[in-house]
């Protein structure tokens, strides 16, 4: 367990994100008061109207003449979809037209979507991504075939050009839009920083923030980097309330604090993830190391970091002590980068830490971080 430190700076080194609706201010806060760098988001709203107008006109289209394979490339899209139909009492034959059809799912959000509906997909994207399912529909030739793709925003993702080039006659459908304002764009940014590991949280305040975040998550193609952080334990999700983890898991994703207490409480549970001995840690030469995006805690005391000696460090903690090479490492920084530049950025990362204690050179393998085995 880390020593005891400063209320004032229990969270130094953390970059939190609040996904935020009106309440969250108090939590941003205190957040803050405890020397995290927080980010906070505000929900973007909803083009409804047009959403659901399109909708019903794609479900009539799609009613009178049933497609020969249908891509569904969001899990919430495709469910507001289905919700329209119901709404329209159109629900029977909107599926009676999709059921002959090759159903084709880029992810397991949009694939579970797909089975709630009675529904049963052809095939599911292993990397989530729309590159994925077109290359696989140009190898299945598409050649004189009907095919929708539903869409979620305006993002053009080439996914129908690329099908078009294939010969396939290609109608997309917009499932929900986002209301162009620096909200959408602000929340798309807090989506890359938890994927790409420059946060160390995301707080969850309400269902309707979560469920923003989420869908966009979902439509940058990053809900499954932002899984496997969670899963390592390097990104911590806080909910608050049942309907916002049900939301959280219906992503696949465990929220590591699920609270429905009041605001504050949910501050203090974040506070005790990171002070308590509860994040992740590794026992080292130099002492108990937690990794945090803006640097390091070794026994308690906080040393900052460059963005890229943190992600070195991050990499390096991740392996548990086994040796990453070289080539590994380069990775890591982000661009393709000569030995020597990998070199040099571990020892740069060394001088921050005060000395090589903590990284071992093995000698014509790479670099092991010096974790005391169990």
């Amino acid at each position: 367990m880390s020593t005891a430190r400063p209320l004032e700076s229990a969270l130094a080194g953390c970059t939190i994100i609040v996904v935020a609706d009106r309440r969250s201010v108090e939590v941003a806060d205190a957040l803050e008061r405890r020397g995290a760098v927080v980010h906070r988001t505000p929900v973007p709203r909803l083009d409804d109207r047009q959403d659901r107008a399109e909708l019903r006109s794609a479900t009539e289209l799609v009613i009178a003449e049933p497609p020969d394979a249908v891509v569904v490339t969001t899990g919430s899209g495709f469910r507001d979809w289905v919700d329209v139909a119901r709404e329209q009492g159109r629900s029977a034959p909107f599926q009676d037209a999709l059921r002959p059809a090759r159903l084709v799912a880029t992810g397991p959000r949009a694939q579970a979507a797909i089975l709630r509906t009675g529904l049963v997909a052809d095939w599911v994207a292993e990397t989530g991504t729309t590159a994925e399912v077109g290359a696989h529909l140009r190898v299945a030739d598409v050649r004189g075939t009907r095919i929708v793709v539903q869409h979620h925003g305006d993002r053009d993702d080439g996914l129908e050009s690329m099908l078009r080039e294939a010969g396939a006659e290609v109608r997309g459908v917009v499932a929900r839009r986002w209301e162009a304002s620096p909200r959408s764009e602000t929340m798309r940014r807090t989506v890359l920083q938890a994927a790409n590991g420059d946060a160390d949280a995301v707080v969850f305040t309400s269902a309707s923030a979560a469920a923003a975040w989420l869908a966009i998550a979902e439509v940058s193609e990053t809900l499954d980097r932002v899984r496997r952080r969670s899963e390592t334990g390097r990104l911590l999700l806080a909910s608050a309330g049942q309907a916002t983890t049900a939301l959280l898991n219906d992503a696949d994703l465990e929220p590591s604090i699920d609270l429905g207490g009041p605001d504050g409480s949910l501050a203090n549970a974040v506070l005790a993830h990171f002070d308590d001995g509860r994040a992740p840690s590794l026992l080292t030469d130099a002492g108990r190391v937690q990794v945090r995006s803006g640097g390091v805690l070794v026994d308690g005391r906080f040393i900052p970091l460059s963005r890229s000696s943190a992600a070195l460090l991050d990499a390096l903690a991740a392996a548990g002590g086994r040796v990453l090479s070289r080539a590994q490492l380069s990775a890591v920084l982000g661009a393709e980068r000569s030995a020597h530049a990998v070199e040099a950025a571990v020892a740069r990362l060394r001088v921050a830490l005060g000395g090589s204690e903590l990284i071992h050179t093995v000698v014509k393998r790479g670099y092991r971080l010096a974790v005391i085995e169990g």
